[in-house]
């Protein structure tokens, strides 16, 4: 099952890793980057790396924030291990950024380690359809507060001033054959509704799945990307309907147009069901 919900932990607050690895998110981001100031980096970098090389998954993915710059290697490097689900590069601007970190990861012998790339600048945008060619990527995220301060924009409460750049990755994706990007934190973790209906219009820009900071947040996310009855329901049909189509369409219960293309969105909405 493709996670939906990405639940991050300070790198440097251990005593929280056990807490979000039985949060009831899919996946745990120990963060190393953002989360930890500079002169606890070095023990955050203990700190993760030691948890993750004992502790039991059972199940849920497991990845790591690294920084950039200098210490990347060393980050990589420490904690890549046979319980690494993969690794979250920062600020990444080229493919050359992710085979390094391929290289790092395949002299550690972590064959299985995936890649995402943080897309938080205007080169690292305007790159987007060659970096989700590179090695090992298995999704493309954007650092959203970060990429807004680069491109010097100000964003309201409708972050339609992101929609070029949420786009733009959103169809680098598709054309690469990778997985959908997954959607930037938002520091709302109070106002659940307003949260999940920004979720919501993520989802329909073509998003699986997004970052949280709280577990409060996990439920209204996978509220959004778990398709309802309904939907599960209405896909079938109209998968059931091409089928028995006698030429390549068809027609649903309202009198639709149904299409190759059509389907291929109900065979989505049936793989995210499962």
């Amino acid at each position: 099952m493709t996670a939906t919900t990405y639940l991050y932990v300070p790198g440097d607050m251990p005593q929280r890793f056990g807490k979000a690895l039985r949060s009831g998110t899919d996946a745990v981001v120990l963060d190393l980057e953002d989360a930890v100031v500079a002169a606890r980096k070095d023990e955050a970098r203990t700190s993760v790396a030691e948890w993750v090389a004992r502790c039991d998954p059972d199940g849920i993915e497991l990845w790591v924030r690294v920084n950039p710059g200098d210490v990347q290697a060393r980050d990589i490097r420490a904690v890549a291990g046979p319980n690494l689900t993969g690794i979250w590069l920062p600020k990444v601007e080229s493919v050359r950024e992710l085979e390094v970190a391929d290289r790092i990861l395949t002299e550690c012998g972590a064959d299985d380690a995936r890649l995402s790339a943080l897309v938080e600048t205007a080169t690292g945008l305007m790159a987007a359809p060659d970096i989700a060619r590179s090695p090992r990527l298995r999704f493309l995220q954007i650092g959203e507060v970060d990429l807004a301060a680069d491109l010097g924009i100000e964003v309201d409460d409708s972050a339609e001033q992101l929609l070029f750049a949420r786009s733009r990755v959103v169809t680098a994706s598709a054309a690469a054959g990778i997985e959908p990007p997954v959607a930037a934190v938002s520091v709302n973790f109070t106002d659940l509704p307003a949260f999940e209906a920004d979720t919501r219009r993520l989802r329909r820009l073509g998003f699986a799945g997004r970052a949280c900071i709280h577990p409060k947040q996990l439920q209204s996310v996978r509220a959004v990307f778990t398709p309802t009855a309904e939907e599960i329901g209405r896909a079938e049909e109209v998968l059931s309907r091409l089928a028995s189509a006698t030429s390549g369409v068809g027609v649903d219960a309202h009198g639709h147009l149904i299409d190759e293309a059509v389907a291929r969105s109900a065979r989505r909405v049936l793989a995210r069901a499962r």
